[in-house]
């Protein structure tokens, strides 16, 4: 057993993400483990690029409302609470909503023979608003 205390908070790269996003690394994997967690918090209208993982990921909201989106156009509203499984190369974006900030944890198995994180292109203008439209997490919902 080993206890851990708190990583620093530390900005997401532009690269991979729109807006102001935040995220404390949580656990990065020891010894034979390729677990991977991080509690990323996002603000209002910021979303991480589309992307991929190799072995899927699981994210568990601890606070807000958020979106998360994959290639087929299936929008999920994410609320505290509640998880969101994205299966093993399934192409998706995930975000705070225009009018709130999303936080939550994010579970992935890092297994070294394998690519974990696929980035892709930065999600448009048009494909947020059009999600949040949507989920009717507009201003005007």
């Amino acid at each position: 057993m080993k206890h851990q205390t708190p990583n620093p908070t530390v900005k997401t790269p532009a690269s991979n993400f729109t807006g102001d996003v935040w995220m404390n690394p949580v656990f990065g994997g020891e010894d034979d483990s390729a677990l991977v967690v991080g509690l990323v918090r996002f603000t209002p209208g910021a979303r991480s690029n589309w992307h991929s993982h190799a072995n899927g990921q699981l994210l568990v909201c601890t606070d807000g409302v958020g979106l998360v989106v994959n290639r087929d156009g299936q929008t999920l509203v994410l609320h505290a609470g509640e998880t969101v499984w994205t299966p093993p190369g399934e192409e998706h974006w995930h975000g705070g909503t225009t009018q709130n900030l999303m936080c939550h944890y994010a579970i992935l198995d890092e297994t070294p023979e394998k690519d974990a994180t696929v980035w892709l292109e930065p999600v448009t203008d048009e494909q947020y608003d059009a999600a949040n439209r949507e989920a009717g997490t507009t201003a005007e919902a």
